[in-house]
């Protein structure tokens, strides 16, 4: 049986969600892709640091599966960015590594603001 979250969780996940969503709007908002502005925002990076802070926290509530949500979505983000830099340096990946780099940007947002639904629901994430 689960348990139910502290109001200040909550919003602290909340808050979360509103660091990583303003990090990766600036990546639409300005001439930097969104995935390279949520991974090397300061805002982004501080949410994933709360992630971790907090995690202990979250255990046996519904929010536990929103932190594991938040944590995959920074650290697979940098994964699919280290593979386009990787291309990069190859003149014939230079195409492949900006459609890549702009798909994991719009995964990005996909992930936030399905999660930040989730979470005004109060619904777990989906295991994935």
């Amino acid at each position: 049986m689960q348990q139910s979250p502290t109001d200040n969780m909550v919003n602290l996940t909340y808050l979360i969600y509103g660091l990583h969503l303003f990090s990766a709007i600036n990546g639409v908002l300005t001439s930097a892709f969104v995935v390279t502005a949520f991974l090397s925002g300061w805002p982004s990076i501080l949410a994933v640091i709360l992630n971790y802070v907090q995690r202990d926290a979250t255990r046996g509530t519904y929010l536990e599966s929103h932190f594991r949500w938040q944590i995959r979505t920074f650290w697979f983000a940098l994964l699919w960015l280290l593979i386009g830099a990787a291309l990069v340096v190859t003149i014939v990946g230079i195409p492949v590594a900006w459609i890549m780099v702009t798909l994991v940007g719009l995964w990005v947002l996909y992930r936030m603001l399905r999660g930040l639904a989730r979470l005004m629901d109060k619904a777990a994430m989906p295991v994935d």
